[in-house]
């Protein structure tokens, strides 16, 4: 088998090239750097093949991917700042990376006859609500323009090939970039109360172990839409922050506080990002482990 990977600069796609070499698969990475430019962690990224590409240029993508003529794209290419993405000056960008991007990854794959992996978002529902939203539920709303777009690109990879796996995930963190725990424990160090939502809930996910399932489901012709977030149950971020500390001895106080108490954002965020995974057992993948586990995991390696 082999694959081409989008993004391995980001978090998804750094473990996703390791993941590759530690099973013995062959993996080319892409990013729009002239060079990888993720972390240098001794990890298989850094010796594997690596193909600069910038996905909003439609002849470079196929002509790029017609040479390396993988069996499987992971896309993990993407724009994920939500707040930015709100700005007027932003918004041909993102539109250019998460739509006509993913546009150009998707027909490039039907010609080649590769499978493609999308990597989309809650963010594509409306975020209201209590109940777990379902990996084939249409009913679409997006609350901000991240979530727009992300939802667009859902809907080229559809029409452009029937062998496609779009895998929303949700609160995502790994080694290689910023993200949610990282913050946290920075200002947990540096303050004695920290403020988080509490009414926004959801489940994290460890690309590490998310990158795991990917390339389960890639030897496999199980297509469609699934939703994939670690296990051990729905939490705020209040709750999710209270357990970063307790896990990595930290004694701030968190306060919870709501959303519109906490203010700041640009983009309005879903307060129901509950993903029901259970398409994930009905096909015959192992879940993701408990939350709480993946957590102690991380911070272990992120102390390393």
């Amino acid at each position: 088998m082999k694959y081409f990977v989008t993004g391995v600069a980001g978090q998804l796609g750094h473990d996703v090239m390791n993941e590759l070499a530690a099973r013995g698969y062959e993996g080319v990475g892409s990013d729009i750097a002239p060079v990888y430019s993720g972390i240098a962690d001794g990890s298989a990224v850094t010796s594997m093949p690596y193909v600069q590409l910038d996905i909003t240029d439609e002849d470079a993508v196929m002509s790029v991917i017609t040479e390396v003529r993988p069996d499987v794209i992971v896309h993990c290419a993407a724009w994920t700042a939500v707040d930015a993405a709100e700005d007027e000056e932003n918004k041909a960008k993102v539109k250019a990376i998460n739509v006509d991007g993913t546009a150009y990854i998707a027909r490039a794959a039907a010609a080649t006859g590769a499978k493609i992996f999308y990597i989309s978002t809650d963010y594509v529902f409306n975020g209201q609500g209590d109940k777990p939203w379902e990996a084939d539920c249409s009913d679409y709303a997006p609350v901000n323009y991240y979530g727009r777009t992300k939802l667009e690109g859902e809907l080229a990879v559809k029409e452009a090939t029937d062998k496609f796996f779009i895998v929303r995930i949700a609160w995502v963190f790994g080694r290689n970039g910023k993200n949610f725990i990282k913050t946290m424990v920075n200002v947990g160090r540096t303050h004695d109360t920290v403020r988080v939502v509490n009414d926004q809930i959801g489940t994290p996910t460890y690309t590490l172990d998310l990158a795991r399932l990917l390339i389960d489901m890639s030897v496999t012709d199980k297509y469609g839409y699934y939703h994939a977030t670690n296990e051990g149950g729905y939490i705020s971020w209040y709750d999710f922050t209270c357990e970063i500390y307790k896990q990595a001895g930290i004694k701030a106080e968190v306060l919870p506080v709501t959303t519109e108490e906490y203010g700041l954002s640009k983009a309005a965020r879903p307060k129901n990002s509950r993903l029901d995974k259970s398409k994930l057992i009905k096909e015959g993948f192992t879940p993701l482990p408990a939350w709480q586990d993946a957590l102690a995991r991380y911070l272990k390696e992120i102390e390393e």
